[in-house]
């Protein structure tokens, strides 16, 4: 579905539009732009109720290569679907039918030296062990979001010292303690209590408490 490449093209880099175009010209696909969500960065749900086309939402605040990792990641489950629907035995959502098809469609991009290399890298390696998401591949994560634009006075948790205290947008305190994969493991100064925020959420540093 071609009309789809127009959708999501000026959210990709544009030596990657098209593999993309190829692609949604190849799987009945309807990708959605997306408000941000901080649950996932995109998702797919396969054709029901009598539709034809596999339907796509992509989180429209991504960098131009997490965009294309997400989308890619997505239609991959539509390309396993589409293979292994007659299966008898449930599918994991990320089991070898999926990374088999995650695998066939993101090597040409990597392969093609249009992008940056540390992005080809991190990608290169996910080739070799495809991870369950995007998102639970810390290196490729980390390195996906050098990408992102920068925001004053925000940095990321994953970037915070040992001990460092930070404020979210709700105004709660938190002291950042060890990682762990892609989340990390935090306090809330008031509470006590503990809590794991992603590695890459925005938050405020603050150096001192006011008492």
């Amino acid at each position: 579905m071609i009309e789809h490449a127009a959708t999501v093209a000026p959210f990709l880099p544009a030596a990657a539009v098209p593999h993309v175009e190829a692609l949604l010209g190849r799987h009945a696909v309807e990708v959605r732009i997306s408000r941000p969500r901080r649950t996932k960065l995109g998702d797919h749900r396969p054709p029901a109720h009598g539709r034809r086309a596999h339907r796509i939402s992509i989180n429209g605040d991504l960098n131009p290569y997490a965009f294309l990792t997400t989308l890619l990641h997505e239609i991959a489950h539509a390309a396993a679907w589409e293979t292994h629907r007659g299966l008898r035995r449930r599918r994991r959502p990320h089991g070898p039918e999926w990374q088999r098809a995650f695998a066939g469609i993101l090597h040409p991009v990597v392969s093609a030296g249009v992008l940056p290399d540390d992005v080809a890298r991190a990608l290169a390696r996910a080739l070799q062990n495809p991870r369950a998401a995007t998102c639970s591949d810390r290196t490729l994560l980390l390195t996906l979001a050098r990408y992102d634009a920068a925001v004053s006075g925000r940095t990321r948790v994953e970037e915070l010292p040992d001990g460092s205290l930070f404020r979210t947008e709700t105004g709660a305190v938190f002291r950042a303690a060890q990682r762990l994969r892609t989340r990390r493991q935090c306090f809330d100064e008031r509470t006590g209590a503990e809590y794991r925020v992603h590695g890459l959420a925005l938050v405020e540093p603050v150096t001192r408490l006011k008492r």
